[in-house]
């Protein structure tokens, strides 16, 4: 049995960038160190930095003083002028670059005074920020039927998939012929799902590696899914069967950018620990050697 990894998977610029701001900031500050939130969508990750110091607030209400590090995802404009006022607190922007582009991107066609439609998630915190920086009337499209006005600009969140940014610009393009579109999917995003898809195609089996609540982990996995080929997601080398390996021939592992590498390494380790097992010799199995 083979194994092999996508060309690209793991950890993305942004995210490499916002967990390296995190543990710097943890061991240089002497203050409270806090992040809005999970800095990433990767429990290992966020648990990790727990053990350093660093703990995810859920509510801004809560944060006092010491330093805050806005996580990769991004906040909404609102949230940021209320954390700046408070006095005593530090606040580190770890947005990823590529979502503050987008978020610059929203407020842009806002000013053009459009009607600003984001292809996402509605609950996803990257999302959420983005409604922020859209205006008032912006809305979240979700691929079902929606109301939208005659002029109206169009983004996406950054970690959509190309395919259904495609669909949603069909149907809105059916809805009215105003339209500006920014196309504010990352290229960390379309590379990964790419390698992916063409590495699901060729494999018996995928491992899709990285955190449940992450989007682009879950969205990988839904498209090796869509090519029929068996897939599992997980988290960790812990959550391996044995007998998922039973009868596969090339083994496909991926992950999400939300990802460490070394979480990936410890699933490939595994996998071949399992297989490896499997193949082992049957005791007092007599092989006759062929002169």
């Amino acid at each position: 049995m083979k194994i092999e990894v996508a060309k690209r998977a793991g950890f993305c610029f942004g995210v490499k960038r916002a967990v390296k701001l995190a543990y710097e900031t943890a061991a240089k500050s002497r203050q409270a160190v806090c992040t809005l939130g999970p800095i990433i969508h990767n429990p290992q990750v966020v648990k990790d930095l727990e053990s350093w110091g660093v703990k995810a607030i859920e509510k801004p209400s809560r944060v006092k003083n010491g330093v805050l590090i806005i996580r990769s995802h991004g906040v909404h404009p609102r949230v940021l002028q209320q954390l700046r006022a408070k006095k005593g607190l530090t606040i580190i922007d770890a947005t990823c670059p590529f979502v503050t582009k987008a978020q610059k991107a929203a407020a842009c066609l806002r000013d053009e005074k459009r009607q600003v439609i984001i292809i996402g998630e509605k609950e996803h915190p990257e999302v959420i920020a983005l409604k922020g920086y859209a205006g008032r009337d912006s809305m979240v499209f979700n691929h079902k039927s929606v109301k939208v006005g005659p002029r109206i600009g169009v983004l996406a969140q950054t970690t959509l998939s190309t395919d259904d940014f495609v669909k949603a610009l069909k149907y809105l393009g059916s809805k009215t012929n105003d339209i500006h579109l920014i196309n504010t999917i990352c290229r960390a995003t379309q590379v990964r799902q790419q390698d992916t898809m063409q590495l699901a195609k060729r494999s018996d089996l995928m491992i899709v590696v990285g955190g449940r609540n992450s989007a682009n982990t879950s969205r990988l996995a839904e498209m090796c899914r869509k090519v029929g080929k068996p897939t599992y997601h997980v988290e960790t080398e812990d959550e391996l069967k044995a007998r998922w390996f039973s009868k596969a021939g090339l083994v496909g592992v991926t992950a999400g950018a939300s990802t460490p590498d070394a979480l990936v390494r410890k699933v490939v380790s595994r996998i071949r620990d399992i297989t490896a097992k499997k193949e082992k010799p049957v005791k007092g199995l007599k092989v006759q050697k062929v002169q």
